[in-house]
């Protein structure tokens, strides 16, 4: 069987051609991987859950007795342990939840206007 002259460097430039496109597709064209895009998506939606869970957080900070001496330790600890006395307070601890998430305490102290206390 004979072939055109041109099918070697037809085949040639499609198989360098597909190259080309997956580099810059993976590269500067925003393709991603299914497992990176399923990352991408969880992180999005645990950030929008905390977004949402800030409010009880602030809510349940609000409505605390002991409001005014938990502000005060908050606002002397620095780093980790401010997020750490937010979830010892009680503040942090999501609704059906029986333990505090530090996400949720790391967004509440953000939040908090502990200088009003």
């Amino acid at each position: 069987m004979n072939f055109p002259v041109w099918t070697k460097p037809g085949i040639y430039g499609a198989i360098v051609g597909g190259i080309v496109v997956s580099i810059l597709g993976f590269s500067a064209g925003g393709w991603v991987t299914g497992s990176k895009a399923n990352e991408m998506a969880k992180s999005m939606a645990d950030e929008q859950v905390i977004a949402a869970l800030v409010p009880v957080c602030y809510s349940t900070a609000a409505a605390d007795p002991e409001r005014l001496a938990k502000a005060e330790t908050i606002k002397r600890s620095v780093g980790y342990s401010r997020y750490k006395a937010v979830m010892e307070a009680g503040w942090a601890t999501p609704p059906g939840s029986e333990s505090p998430d530090v996400n949720l305490a790391r967004a509440c102290v953000e939040g908090l206007d502990l200088d009003a206390s």
